[in-house]
């Protein structure tokens, strides 16, 4: 079996990070912030690991300000509805997940004003058109890192200078990149950061967070889950203070105690490591397509621009039975579709079929990528739409 679906989940794991979730259950098992005796005091420093290791990870000003949320989709509608009221303008791209678009598309209706960056046919977008689009009733600017669909990787620093010499909210949607592209929030100028804890971090499902940046005043922006947090007991009102502001209800501290783990062997391993690896496999990937009578690359076709993703079309055949064919056939998971994503697929030309999305991992081999390309190979010499 080929495990090409990193983009969605990564997989697999790295070993510490089961482990590491299964001593939590087994020793730990304890809520933090719920009480004083021991276990909820480990449970409570497991937390606390957590956001310090993500913290540095991204290049934050303070742990505390390392809120932890189910996923990124969950932080992108704490950004979007704490932001923006009725008469507001946000500033997005054409390449961005729906993630990002339909918490924007609730709020249109409600009278907040969306407006779109152009974006290339391969998924760049120009900072001077950013510049060009912003208002002076322009609230938040967002963003994502990196497409899922092509891999193309936004200039986020060269935009937060734009966001900032207007006086913007800049939030970007590092879904795609986090753990597989440096980041660095203040460098950035990122005033607000969403990231994934099952994708490039290789933590599990139900993990991810939202990084405030120095500048960003947390009295900006308000709660979006009310509830318990076991500080300030005593009041009937969301506490005000960082990062229980945001931070409602028991955790996840069963995934946070995985997300701990996973984060550590990024960093020891190392995200420019990291990068490095998967940039050499994008390009055998893509080199290798390209080289198929049909098939046709979406994005730069250059993996120094972009994150491991590859999306590609194949002349005369139905996306999802190639994925199919893949599957069945060769061992070969990936995924067929419009990926969460049917702006960008509008952007890159791809809609209403979308694309056939490969996106390698840091446990994938070179000899995963040939097989891969020749079971692509072998397909684009016979019909699989019936």
């Amino acid at each position: 079996m080929i495990y090409l679906d990193n983009a969605a989940t990564s997989w697999p794991k790295p070993d510490c990070v089961p482990e590491a979730m299964l001593h939590f259950l087994r020793e730990v098992g304890a809520s933090p912030g719920r009480s004083g005796h021991r276990l909820a005091l480990e449970a409570e420093r497991v937390r606390l690991d957590a956001r310090e290791a993500v913290a540095a990870l991204f290049g934050a000003p303070d742990p505390m300000r390392v809120v932890f949320t189910l996923n990124a989709t969950t932080a992108l509608n704490i950004v979007a509805r704490g932001l923006l009221s009725p008469g507001a303008h946000v500033l997005t791209t054409g390449i961005e997940h729906n993630a990002v678009l339909r918490p924007l598309r609730a709020l249109e209706q409600c009278g907040v004003v969306v407006d779109m960056v152009p974006s290339a046919r391969d998924g760049t977008v120009e900072v001077a058109a950013v510049e060009d689009n912003v208002g002076p009733r322009t609230q938040l600017l967002v963003v994502n890192h990196a497409s899922n669909v092509c891999g193309t990787v936004l200039p986020i620093r060269a935009i937060g200078e734009v966001a900032r010499r207007h006086g913007v909210a800049f939030a970007v949607d590092a879904a795609q990149t986090g753990g597989c592209w440096p980041i660095d929030v203040e460098a950035d100028h990122v005033d607000l950061l969403v990231f994934s804890g099952h994708k490039g971090l290789l933590g599990p499902t139900g993990t991810g967070g939202l990084v405030l940046g120095r500048g960003f005043h947390a009295e900006r922006l308000p709660a979006l889950v009310h509830g318990g947090t076991g500080s300030r007991s005593e009041d009937e009102h969301q506490p005000d203070f960082l990062p229980d502001k945001y931070e409602a209800g028991t955790p996840n501290i069963v995934g946070l105690a995985g997300l701990l783990a996973a984060v550590r062997y990024v960093s020891a391993r190392g995200v420019e490591a990291i990068r490095a690896e998967e940039q050499a496999l994008t390009q055998r990937l893509i080199d290798g397509l390209m080289g198929i009578p049909g098939v046709r690359v979406v994005g730069t076709g250059k993996a120094q621009l972009q994150t491991a993703v590859v999306s590609f079309t194949l002349d005369g055949h139905s996306v999802s039975q190639v994925a199919l064919a893949l599957d069945e056939q060769f061992g070969v998971l990936c995924r067929p579709g419009l990926h969460c994503a049917p702006r960008a697929h509008q952007t890159l030309g791809t809609a209403p079929q979308g694309t056939l999305r490969l996106s390698p991992g840091p446990f994938t081999t070179t000899d995963e990528i040939d097989r891969a390309v020749e079971a692509v190979r072998q397909l684009a010499g016979r019909r699989t739409d019936g």
